[in-house]
């Protein structure tokens, strides 16, 4: 509750001195912004997967398969009546996060670009690894981008009839993990 009280309290000295500590604690947990009031709907829908790769005791390199993680958090929420507000958002909005500290270049410019780096990594090695099983020396992303459709005519249940938009695939770089996914 001090950590909290310190990031939202006007600059005092405290909060000044120790705000690297406090903000590397608040973020990304309890992210403030104005969404919850003037939400910006999503215009597409992403397909967020993972796969890992095992070095093995004679030295080769092992890479799974595909591991669909935003099906996952789709499920719990479908089969959910009372779906958490962290099954809804964690991931999507770790990636948003993403999107708005990294770019599209993958680079962290910031402490806070690496933060949320480490923070979408260790949501995917943690859920890979409850998931799957077994273990794993490093993760990459795979983020599918699926336009959203038009809605259709009032009173009809079926999206307007439109060109299909184009689905854009991106690939994160392999990052490093440590035992179970985590750093």
């Amino acid at each position: 509750m001090l950590l909290l009280f310190l990031h939202v309290a006007p600059a005092n000295a405290i909060s000044q001195r120790y705000g690297r500590q406090i903000n590397a604690w608040v973020y990304p947990v309890f992210e403030q912004n104005w969404r919850l009031f003037a939400p910006d709907p999503e215009s597409v829908n992403r397909q967020i997967s993972a796969r890992t790769t095992r070095i093995t005791p004679d030295g080769t390199s092992q890479v799974s398969g595909w591991f669909d993680l935003s099906a996952v958090d789709n499920s719990a929420i479908e089969h959910n009546p009372f779906p958490s507000h962290t099954t809804q958002n964690m991931l999507r909005r770790a990636w948003s996060s993403y999107l708005e500290t990294l770019g599209g270049d993958d680079q962290p410019r910031s402490e806070r670009a690496v933060m949320v780096q480490q923070y979408l990594r260790n949501i995917a090695a943690d859920r890979v690894a409850d998931r799957r099983g077994g273990s794993f020396d490093s993760i990459q992303l795979r983020v599918v981008t699926f336009p959203v459709g038009a809605p259709g005519p009032a009173g009809s249940d079926r999206p307007a009839r439109s060109a299909p938009a184009a689905v854009e695939t991106r690939y994160l770089p392999w990052w490093k993990v440590a035992t179970h996914g985590t750093d």
